[in-house]
């Protein structure tokens, strides 16, 4: 009876003590009608999650695991062509390759994590769908079995089709793959939040950022828009989904 007891006691340690024995578990589904090539970069010397891009036809999802501590982005490249080697080129969140060894080119839609170590000083999970950098594809986050605020996150209105025409990305023939940020089109302080508004102070919402705002109210819609669009959750898997609705 006591070689059962220690042996139950075991098992349930990892039950006990939070996500102390696991990962993270990543689900990347595609909702949108056509073909995405998820982009993954790591940070901070973090593990490379999906050799870094992958292939997403629509309907199909794929699982990504990640260890604790774990952080980077996850984006859509659209529009892509690659050869047997993994070289090639997209028409948005192009990264140089099948296999991302950086960022997605602006514009670009981002989903960003930083995952809790499982220690009681740092367990808790943060994360956000940035339109920082512009749009391509609409992103959304749903945790799964954490606790705490777990709140979802994403853009669910498709910016291209509202896209200001100064701000418009379009293909060869004239259509709207991608809307930029005010600061890539622009590129003065103000939009950007740099030089004499570089603080949370001096750089206020901009008739842009307050129009991605507006049509995607849980999105970063510009660097220090971070009271309402940064998510919590601790011990818990995300399903991350392209071209959501409000029914997925």
């Amino acid at each position: 009876m006591a070689t059962w007891r220690k042996v139950t006691l075991l098992l349930a340690l990892p039950f006990l003590f939070g996500r102390t024995a696991f990962a993270t578990v990543f689900t990347l589904q595609n909702f949108c009608g056509y073909t995405v090539w998820p982009g993954v970069l790591s940070g901070n010397g973090a593990a490379v999650l999906g050799d870094g891009g992958f292939s997403l036809p629509p309907g199909a999802s794929l699982q990504l695991t990640a260890p604790p501590g774990w952080s980077g982005r996850f984006w859509a490249r659209t529009g892509c062509n690659f050869d047997e080697s993994g070289n090639g080129k997209c028409a948005t969140g192009d990264c140089g390759g099948l296999n991302c060894a950086g960022g997605g080119a602006p514009p670009v839609t981002l989903v960003e994590f930083t995952i809790g170590t499982n220690d009681n000083d740092n367990n808790k999970d943060f994360y956000d769908v940035s339109l920082v950098d512009g749009y391509n594809v609409g992103m959304g986050v749903r945790p799964s079995g954490g606790t705490g605020d777990c709140q979802y996150a994403g853009c669910l209105t498709d910016l291209n089709g509202s896209c200001p025409a100064e701000l418009q990305v379009t293909d060869t023939g004239n259509n709207v793959v991608a809307c930029k940020s005010a600061c890539a089109a622009f590129n003065t302080p103000e939009f950007c939040c740099t030089g004499d508004h570089s603080t949370p102070q001096t750089c206020s919402p901009t008739q842009y950022s307050e129009m991605f705002k507006s049509a995607c109210p849980t999105a970063y819609s510009y660097a220090y828009d971070d009271a309402s669009s940064t998510c919590t959750c601790t011990g818990s898997d995300y399903l991350i989904t392209f071209c959501p609705t409000t029914g997925s």
